[in-house]
Order: structure tokens, then sequence, then C-alpha cells
């Protein structure tokens, strides 16, 4: 299985904070798909695999955890 976590605004937007996909030869973009029922990705969105940031085409394995987030703002006022 492949574990799926949104973060932050996702989160809301998506209506979940995990889901559990079947395992098999894949990539981050492919697993957005699959979790998203092929959303749109927004702007900028951030993934990680197995808390390690990822490109969008990175391999996705069986056991491994595949996070997205929005991209993180901020800083010193």
């Amino acid at each position: 299985m492949i574990t799926v976590r949104f973060f932050a605004s996702l989160r809301e937007r998506m209506g979940q904070e995990m889901r559990l996909l079947p395992a098999g030869p894949c990539t981050v973009r492919e697993v957005w798909d699959l979790a998203t029922d092929q959303a749109q990705p927004p702007t900028h969105l951030l993934a990680a695999v197995n808390l390690e940031y990822a490109d969008f085409d990175a391999p996705v394995a069986d056991g491994d955890e595949v996070a997205f987030f929005p991209p993180v703002t901020g800083g010193a006022a």
C-alpha cells in the first residue's frame, strides 16, 4: 500500500487527511492523479516521499508515504 497524506489547505480542499492506494510502480504525479481523481494540482504544489522533498517524476514504491502540501510562506515581520 502507498499512504497519501494531504496537509494544510489541501486537507480541506480534498476533504481528507489521508488515503491509502494499492501499491504498484508509479510516480508522485500518478499518486496525485489516483488520490485526487485527476484533479488539477494547485500552483507550486510540493511533494515529499518518505519525508524527503520529491519531484513529480520521482518513483513511488510499495510501503512509501507520499505527502502533498502547499508551499510554506512567511518570515519575520
